[in-house]
């Protein structure tokens, strides 16, 4: 079960990382790992990274940045196992060229991103998060509502996550369109899920979901222009990226009534403090879609697994 070289030194940066259960650490340890811990238990800056990290193999990594400053000074370093999905803070052109490998654990962040999308379509269309801030006041104020059946709902990025938020929204009743730069049309036609231009599915939808994935070859952001084409009174959900929202532009559209509601967990600069906070008409949260006990254990499983299948090989 242990490995060859029984001194490959781990450092984990994340700082929850088994806060809620041994068994990730375990793997790590049982295989022989020296494993080291970010001290500070927050988010480290680059500086703290490349004193933290000196002399590690590995590392499983959060939310730091990993640019070409960090990773020529972790000299050592030979692997990133990403405790999540997306690797916009790592180079990953610096990585390549210095033969460092890099891991990700998407599968453990389906499930709960695709409850979470829906948590906040049915928020916004029932007006939950608004009944309850006058119910904290004593007051009796009933909102009318709308029911998810029969609405169109456009699907911007069909990958792992858009296919799942699909396929839940049309066991809900739903009639779902998609748009897609590399789309799996057979996924599309079993499912009945027309994929649309881009033009399209903005004039039609009445509730708009994002899941993209980072692509600099075909960057994407919704515009005022965008917001206007919209369908009048439509619904904004993005849980992917913020930098696929002109936040300016939204908060106009908002204003305005272009659109009548927006669910955002993912922001331009983060922590966000902006404008669209002072709105009734948004629900904001601090990044939290795949923050469930459950799913961060099964990413600092897979992390930590990715790691021992590096080494081992």
């Amino acid at each position: 079960m242990g490995l060859i070289n029984m001194s490959h030194r781990v450092f984990i940066s994340s700082s929850s990382f088994a806060e809620y259960d041994q068994k990730p650490l375990k793997i790590l340890q049982g295989h022989g790992l020296i494993v080291t811990a970010n001290s500070i238990k927050k988010r480290l800056n680059r500086q703290q990274l490349i004193e933290q990290a000196k002399g590690a193999d590995a590392v499983i990594a959060g939310l730091e940045i990993y640019d070409a400053q960090v990773l020529e000074h972790l000299k050592d370093l030979r692997c990133i196992s990403r405790c999540g999905v997306g690797v916009d803070n790592i180079d990953l052109t610096a990585a390549q060229a210095k033969g460092i490998k890099i891991f990700i654990t998407p599968d453990a962040v389906v499930q709960p991103v695709v409850e979470f999308t829906l948590a906040l379509i049915l928020n916004l269309l029932r007006k939950v998060t608004r009944h309850n801030v006058y119910m904290n006041q004593r007051q009796w104020q009933r909102l009318m509502g709308s029911q998810l059946a029969g609405k169109t709902v456009g699907v911007i990025g069909l990958g792992r996550i858009g296919r799942k938020v699909a396929e839940a929204l049309l066991s809900l009743g739903a009639q779902v369109v998609g748009y897609d730069i590399y789309p799996d049309k057979a996924w599309c036609q079993t499912r009945g899920v027309p994929l649309l231009g881009r033009d399209q599915i903005l004039g039609l939808s009445d509730i708009l979901s994002l899941h993209l994935a980072a692509d600099a070859q075909n960057p994407f952001v919704l515009t005022k222009q965008d917001f206007q084409s919209m369908k009048k009174g439509a619904l904004l959900i993005n849980v992917a990226r913020g930098v696929f929202i002109d936040e300016m532009a939204l908060l106009e559209a908002l204003q305005e009534g272009q659109l009548s509601g927006a669910g955002l967990d993912v922001y331009v600069q983060e922590p966000y403090t902006g404008p669209l906070c002072d709105l009734d008409n948004v629900i904001l949260t601090p990044h939290i879609a795949t923050l469930t006990q459950e799913s961060r254990l099964a990413m600092e499983i897979e992390a930590a697994q990715n790691l021992v299948n590096f080494f081992n090989k």
